[in-house]
């Protein structure tokens, strides 16, 4: 496992910078000048660090036609979101207060205006920039040559990852920001990519930035497979994040029990990134049926192995769902208000919550690689220890609506939440309220 230290004692805060601040839908005209609205998240970075974060996951930052993963300057900050000064101040604010940045890669494909594609399309297929994508030119006339797309959109053109050019320039796109201050890198749709490219181009990063953290976007399939193929530190734990909410919503924690098994397998291998939502999901408060069971996802992500990120605004309780159509994104990409101290009273006791489960987290940072070892289950309660080494903790969750006395095997107190300890140690019970939860020192 190539992973950097500091990640074990690492929560996320996730921000898609062009919904954050509210910038123009569509990239703007070449003589347009640079808007500087990335400075308007330093004002937040002190919010970051009161919720309890340590790092600031960063969406697309660079030259883009549209939603920032049609990526046409890799190199270039989005003139939407500023300049490279404008990131240099927001890294350095960040560093001072001692906040990791991580940026989102996009190396799967590129915009239709990426310089090379239209070299592409310009020269020919026997051009040098033609071997950059996987082509297919008609015998005769004009007509534009087909092309690998992502998943249907052809205005994302799939890069050809055999191609050692490609290669070279990731690495060299990665190592540009890296210098530049940038801590990790979130590989978008890495998926999508043949883990021998990544097997490739990160050894020669590292090369260079050693304790730089590399993890993949990866939803379904063999997760510790594509960790140990291609190298890269982690992947996103898409399993992890639909069994908490179908779980809870069809109140079966034995959904849940069976994805623990395969959580644990991966801990074996590798740290997962962990998380309840993001900005490609419905947040987790519109998700859930009965947002009273929001804190048990949240007890889960923050008590369960892996590297939790939380997406901005999910700490206040934002409410957004996703739709399969063009602008679908748009209720999960919300602005925000320019200060902190804008925000509506309501989300307080949710932020208050999230505070005081991160303080636990980071007050236990083993938990980064524990395992859960189920200790009693039913359709509506689950009790499980999570240890690591000879550290461990039981944490107890009530889907019911009623309450409930359940074994809590070696518990000796409240650590978080309510419920009532009864003879702590081997024949520990607790009793739950009516949707209640609890976390147990053991």
């Amino acid at each position: 496992m190539t992973e950097p230290g500091w990640v074990q004692h690492a929560v996320w805060w996730q921000v898609y910078p062009l919904g954050f601040v509210g910038a123009e839908q569509q990239s703007l005209a070449p003589d347009e000048d640079s808007r500087h609205r990335l400075a308007a998240l330093t004002p937040w970075l002190d919010y970051l660090q009161e919720l309890g974060a340590s790092g600031l996951l960063l969406g697309p930052v660079f030259e883009s036609a549209t939603h920032g993963y049609d990526t046409i300057d890799f190199r270039r900050i989005d003139r939407r979101l500023g300049d490279e000064a404008d990131f240099a101040g927001l890294v350095s604010a960040a560093h001072e207060r001692g906040i990791r940045v991580m940026l989102d890669g996009v190396f799967n494909h590129v915009g239709r205006d990426f310089p090379v594609f239209q070299a592409a399309l310009k020269e020919g297929a026997d051009s040098a920039a033609a071997q950059w994508f996987r082509m297919s030119w008609p015998l005769t006339g004009t007509a534009e040559p087909d092309y690998d797309h992502f998943e249907g959109h052809r205005q994302l053109v799939t890069l050809n990852h055999a191609n050692p050019e490609v290669a070279d320039f990731v690495v060299e796109v990665m190592c540009h920001w890296l210098d530049r201050g940038a801590d990790a890198w979130r590989l978008d749709a890495a998926y999508a990519v043949p883990a021998e490219f990544w097997a490739q181009v990160l050894p020669r990063v590292r090369e260079r930035h050693p304790d730089a953290y590399i993890v993949g976007e990866v939803i379904h399939g063999d997760y510790a497979g594509y960790v140990a193929a291609s190298g890269i530190d982690s992947v996103t734990q898409y399993e992890l994040w639909k069994a908490i909410w179908s779980s809870l919503n069809d109140r079966n924690l034995y959904e849940l029990d069976w994805t623990l098994s395969r959580h644990n397998a991966q801990l074996e291998q590798f740290a997962p990134l962990t998380f309840v939502g993001n900005h490609d999901v419905t947040r987790i408060a519109s998700k859930l049926t009965d947002d009273r069971l929001v804190a048990h996802a949240l007890v889960l992500l923050f008590t369960l192995g892996g590297t939790p990120s939380i997406y901005a605004g999910d700490e206040q309780g934002f409410r957004g769902i996703k739709e399969d159509r063009e602008g679908g994104d748009d209720a999960i990409r919300p602005a925000f208000p320019a200060d902190p101290g804008e925000l509506s009273a309501l989300g307080r006791p949710l932020f208050v919550l999230h505070q005081e489960l991160i303080g636990m987290r980071r007050r236990h940072p083993w938990l980064h690689r524990a395992q859960a070892h189920v200790e009693h289950l039913a359709n509506e309660q689950l009790v499980y220890t999570v240890r690591s080494g000879q550290d461990s903790l039981v944490v107890a969750l009530n889907l019911a609506d009623g309450p409930v006395t359940v074994p809590a095997p070696q518990a000796t107190g409240v650590l978080c939440g309510e419920a009532v300890l009864t003879s702590p140690g081997a024949s520990a019970s607790v009793e739950l309220p009516a949707r209640g939860w609890v976390v147990l020192t053991a």
